[in-house]
C-alpha cells in the first residue's frame, strides 16, 4: 500500500479537517444559545432584552468553559434555563463532533486506499497518450504510403519513449494495474481530445518532436513535462480526477509526487530489475492500524499536548501559533508516546518534513526546536518509552 510518511500526511490532513469541523460545530452551538435567548416577538408578555442578553452571555461562557476544558458536562449556574440551553448546546456540539470524527476517519482510510489507483491512473494516462501517438502514426503512415509521402520519425518520439516503455513492460506495474483496477477505457475519446487539444500544441511537446534521437534524459524530461505541466495543471483533465476522488484537493500533491517517482525510477532502473513502483508498504493491515491510531491518539492526548505547547511557548499566545504547527506537534507527541518501536528522531524528522510542505516558512525551525525540547523532557519523565528499533534513538 502506502508508506508511513504518506499516511502521516493523510492523517494530518484529516486532523486539520476535523479541527475545522469542530470550529464550525462550536459556532453552530453558539448560534443555538443566541437563538434560545432571542425575544419572543409572538409573546404578549414583556421581553426583558437586557436579561436575555445576560442569560445568553452566561450560557455562552458555560459552553466555552466546557469546550476549553474538553468536558462533556457544564458547570451549572443558578439559572435553570441557562443551564438547559448551555447543556443542549454542548450536547449538540459533542454529537456533531462525534459524527464528523466517525465520517472523517472512515473517509481517511478509504481516501488513502484510493491513492495507488489515482497515481497509477496518471501514469496510465501518459502511456495512453503514447499509444495514441503510435496508433495515429500508423494510420497516417498507411495513408502516406498510398500517396507516396514518407513519414517523419520524430513524430514517434512519444510512442517510442523509453521511460514509458519500461513502465508499460514492468511486471510489477502490470500487476498493480490489475490489483487496483486501473482502466481508462471509459475515457478513450477524451484521451484523444486531450492529446489533440492540450498535449500536442504544448511548447514542451513541440520541442520534444524536434529531437531526432532522444536519449533517456530527453524522454524523462518530456514525460515529466506532460505529467506536471499538462495533466496536473489542465482544469479539464483535473476534473476527471476530481470526479473520481472526493478528496482530490488533499490527494493531488501526493499523487503527483508518486507518479513523478515512477518516472524517475524508470529512468534509473536497471533493466534486470523491476522496482519501478515507489514507496509501497508490505503490510497494509499493520499500516492501516498505525494510520487510524495516530489519528485516535492525537485526539485523545490533545489537552495534554496543548498544555505542553503552551508551557514551552509562554511568550507566545498559543492561539496565535500557526494552527498547522499545533496539529503537527500534537501528532508528533502522540506518536512518540504511543509507538515505542519508532525512534524519536524518526518521528521528529517526519513531522518536520510535513511542516515544510503544509505550514509556514518558519515552521521547520519552530517544530524542530519545540519537539526536541519536549521529547527530551518526556523521555526523562518516562512518558516516552522506547523498545526494539526505537531504542536506536539518539545514538
Amino acid at each position: 500500500m502506502l508508506n508511513r510518511r504518506i499516511l502521516r500526511v493523510k492523517a494530518f490532513q484529516t486532523l486539520y479537517a476535523y479541527e475545522q469541523c469542530k470550529a464550525s460545530n462550536l459556532n453552530l452551538a453558539k448560534d443555538h444559545v443566541k437563538e434560545a435567548f432571542q425575544p419572543d416577538l409572538n409573546s404578549m408578555e414583556y421581553q426583558d432584552k437586557d436579561l436575555l442578553n445576560a442569560q445568553a452571555n452566561v450560557a455562552m461562557n458555560l459552553l466555552d468553559q466546557s469546550v476549553q476544558a474538553s468536558q462533556t458536562h457544564i458547570s451549572e449556574s443558578e439559572d435553570a434555563k441557562v443551564n438547559k440551553v448551555a447543556k443542549d448546546a454542548l450536547e449538540q456540539y459533542l454529537k456533531s463532533n462525534q459524527a464528523d470524527r466517525d465520517f472523517l476517519i472512515k473517509n481517511m482510510v478509504s481516501s488513502a486506499e484510493r491513492i495507488p489507483q489515482l497515481y497509477l491512473s496518471t501514469i496510465q494516462l501518459l502511456i495512453s497518450f503514447s499509444d495514441h501517438v503510435a496508433t495515429e502514426f500508423e494510420k497516417k503512415r498507411k495513408f502516406e504510403d498510398k500517396t507516396g509521402t514518407a513519414g517523419t520519425d520524430t513524430r514517434l518520439n512519444l510512442a517510442q519513449n523509453k521511460i514509458l516503455a519500461r513502465i508499460k513492460d514492468s511486471k510489477s506495474y502490470q500487476a498493480a494495474i490489475g490489483r487496483y483496477h486501473v482502466s481508462l477505457e471509459d475515457i478513450e475519446l477524451e484521451i484523444k481530445e486531450w492529446f489533440r487539444e492540450y498535449v500536442k500544441p504544448s511548447e514542451e511537446y513541440q520541442e520534444y518532436l524536434k529531437i531526432e534521437k532522444p536519449d533517456l534524459a530527453d524522454d524523462l524530461h518530456a514525460a515529466e513535462a506532460i505529467l506536471k505541466r499538462i495533466i496536473f495543471k489542465n482544469e479539464v483533465i483535473l476534473n476527471y480526477f476530481v470526479e473520481k476522488d472526493l478528496n482530490w484537493v488533499e490527494n493531488k500533491s501526493i499523487v503527483r509526487s508518486l507518479a513523478s517517482k515512477v518516472l524517475k525510477n524508470a529512468a534509473e532502473n536497471d533493466s534486470k530489475e523491476d522496482n519501478l513502483l515507489p514507496e509501497l508498504a508490505i503490510n497494509w493491515e499493520e499500516d492501516r492500524e498505525f494510520f487510524q491510531n495516530i489519528f485516535k491518539f492525537t485526539l485523545e492526548e490533545a489537552p495534554r499536548s496543548k498544555a505542553l505547547i503552551a508551557q514551552k511557548t509562554q511568550n507566545w499566545d498559543i492561539e496565535r501559533l500557526a494552527f498547522t504547527d499545533k496539529v503537527i506537534i500534537s501528532m508528533a507527541l502522540a506518536e512518540m508516546k504511543n509507538f515505542p518501536s519508532i525512534p524519536v528522531k524518526v518521528s521528529i524528522n517526519e513531522y518536520i518534513d510535513i511542516s515544510k510542505t503544509y505550514s509556514t516558512p518558519k515552521s521547520k525551525q519552530f517544530v524542530n526546536g519545540l519537539l526536541d525540547v519536549i521529547s527530551k523532557e518526556l523521555t526523562e519523565s518516562g512518558e516516552i518509552r522506547k523498545s526494539g528499533r526505537g531504542l536506536l534513538d539518539n545514538k
